[in-house]
């Protein structure tokens, strides 16, 4: 297939490109900066110049392609509500160049929109239209797209990680770095999903091929590691003390991380891992903190 890719320079997207490549597929990456371009056409992708919030740009390159995927997202947390909200945009013009075409559409968003109740693993077979995440904007932008006939499924990340970026917890280094102290809220026994970027790639590729509409997948290799050891870890690597907070200091703590600092994120795969044939292979999240280097400022995109 001729696949248009989002984010494709991104960091989960410029692990999915040879994922596809290497399957046989060809890729036309979006991208809105020279380097970007040269980076896809020395990868092997053909280049679409645009960017998220160019929505005509979107439909153009959706329009060229025998099916889209859609991993750009801007993360910049500070502004996450209306981030969520260009998503939602984004992924309106991608479905609007699909309608009728039976073309697949594999969009993005995050596991916690499979939580039905506190301390119960995120499932993919639920959508709580209840949950606090602001990023339910993007499958409701799917679900509208669905209903009109588009061909929609979706991939819920949890935290995606490597050495060098993890998800929320590389912002959470940088509030670490800044404060001097290693913080969780309570107890710290409340957990994040995670899985590392090889593994996702390969998911997106798997659910991709197996073009299901409607289903919903999640990338999760650990169903939960514990806001205490993930704190543990970062004291460790930044040589700070590691210390509890009160849910009251979070939101000074943490800035605007508070909203999500003491959230319980269990997230299961269990179906996605039977229907795709899906196995992660690579290292842990703890594992992945205590090999980065924390010499200098971590970055997140």
């Amino acid at each position: 297939m001729r696949i248009f890719l989002t984010g494709a320079t991104g960091f989960i997207g410029s692990k999915v490109v040879p994922e596809l490549l290497a399957a046989g597929h060809q890729v036309l990456g979006m991208t809105r900066s020279d380097a970007g371009a040269k980076a896809l056409a020395a990868a092997g992708a053909d280049v679409h110049r645009g960017e998220l919030e160019d929505l005509d740009s979107l439909r153009s390159g959706a329009a060229q392609a025998d099916a889209v995927i859609h991993t750009a997202f801007n993360h910049n947390f500070a502004n996450f509500v209306a981030n969520c909200e260009k998503d939602r945009q984004a992924i309106k013009a991608l479905g609007s160049a699909l309608i009728g075409s039976n073309r697949p559409l594999l969009i993005t968003s995050g596991t916690g929109m499979g939580s039905a109740s506190h301390g119960q693993p995120a499932l993919e077979s639920i959508f709580n239209l209840d949950h606090p995440n602001p990023r339910s904007a993007s499958e409701l932008a799917g679900a509208e797209m669905s209903a009109a006939g588009v061909n929609v499924s979706v991939v819920r990340l949890p935290q995606v990680h490597d050495t060098v970026k993890q998800g929320l917890i590389s912002p959470l280094i940088e509030v670490t770095r800044a404060k001097g102290v290693s913080a969780y809220v309570g107890d710290g026994l409340n957990r994040w999903p995670a899985a590392h970027v090889l593994d996702v790639a390969r998911l997106y590729r798997l659910a991709l091929e197996r073009n299901e509409p409607g289903a919903r997948y999640h990338a999760v290799a650990e169903q939960g590691i514990s806001a205490r050891d993930i704190a543990e870890a970062i004291g460790a690597g930044l040589n700070v003390p590691v210390k509890s907070i009160t849910r009251e200091e979070a939101a000074d703590h943490f800035g605007w991380l508070g909203m999500f600092a003491d959230m319980d994120m269990l997230a299961s795969s269990a179906w996605t891992r039977q229907v795709l044939d899906w196995h992660p292979t690579g290292p842990g999240l703890i594992a992945d903190l205590e090999h980065m280097d924390y010499s200098g400022s971590s970055t997140h995109t």
